[in-house]
């Protein structure tokens, strides 16, 4: 007889790839998929089988879900969404497509069962990712926004194993009632902070490319989708801004979501449709 396989450890402890090379990549995050935004959750399926099929790797940089309380969501026959999710994904790797997730602030319990549910690899953050001959600094971006002190404490305490073991070792409705109210505190809290605060402080964007002797940048994390230009110590630099999805939106003209075609040619951020 053999004994039961040993549990998964938690996402704490998992380690990300810190360099990939990548071929014809598109780049999203902050999609934010949840049961109560079903447009938005259409509009990734479709996604998946259109745009991101018709490329050689996907790359996810955080924020893919509005909240993960564990990968044993996925053996819960009533969350419709994950699973959804991990079926489209596991499509796009059965037809060839290379997928790469980063962890997001929302998210960062994505473990070792949501990789082998997907297929997806793992990255570190900030990882270093080569593209068409040119090196990119890739990551969510939340630890960049140190002006907010009291987030920065938050995101320490959440990364650390213990806290991650003792989360997940938690029933299933426990986990999602303590997700609610960390959801309507965040909400909250953002109304009272000035906007800035919650937006990369560009002093650790610089020390970020400095220490990884890039000058080139793809985040998300901030929904503040553009393209930054400017000089690092005396050489040209660029700052990505992923945008953020949002299908559900009442008023149509507010409706958005795109994602950025990085290639050896041009770089695009493509806006979608609904």
């Amino acid at each position: 007889m053999t004994g039961a396989a040993p549990p998964d450890p938690p996402p704490a402890l998992l380690v990300g790839l810190a360099r990939i090379e990548l071929r014809d990549p598109l780049f999203i995050s902050d999609l934010h998929l949840n049961a109560g935004a079903p447009a938005t959750l259409g509009r990734f399926l479709r996604f998946c089988e259109e745009d991101a099929a018709a490329h050689a790797e996907l790359v996810i940089l955080g924020d893919l879900f509005e909240y993960w309380i564990g990968d044993d969501t996925l053996e819960d026959d009533s969350d419709t969404v994950s699973r959804a999710v991990a079926a489209a994904l596991r499509a796009l790797c059965s037809r060839g497509v290379r997928l790469y997730v980063m962890h997001g602030n929302r998210d960062l319990l994505l473990g070792a069962g949501f990789l082998r549910a997907t297929g997806a690899q793992l990255l570190a953050d900030p990882c270093v990712a080569e593209v068409g001959g040119q090196e990119v600094l890739l990551a969510h971006g939340d630890a960049w926004c140190t002006q907010d002190v009291e987030y920065m404490r938050f995101r320490a305490s959440v990364r650390q194993e213990a806290t991650q073991r003792q989360f997940l070792a938690g029933p299933r409705a426990a986990r999602l009632a303590f997700m609610g109210a960390a959801r309507a505190q965040s909400e909250a809290g953002k109304r009272a902070k000035a906007m800035q605060i919650m937006d990369v402080t560009p002093a650790a964007v610089d020390d970020a490319l400095r220490a990884s002797r890039q000058r080139r940048l793809i985040h998300g994390h901030t929904h503040r989708p553009a393209v930054h230009r400017f000089l690092l110590d005396g050489e040209a630099a660029e700052r990505w801004v992923l945008p953020d999805w949002d299908f559900d939106a009442a008023d149509p003209r507010l409706r958005h979501g795109g994602y950025l075609a990085a290639g050896a040619a041009s770089w695009r951020v493509v806006a979608l449709a609904g």
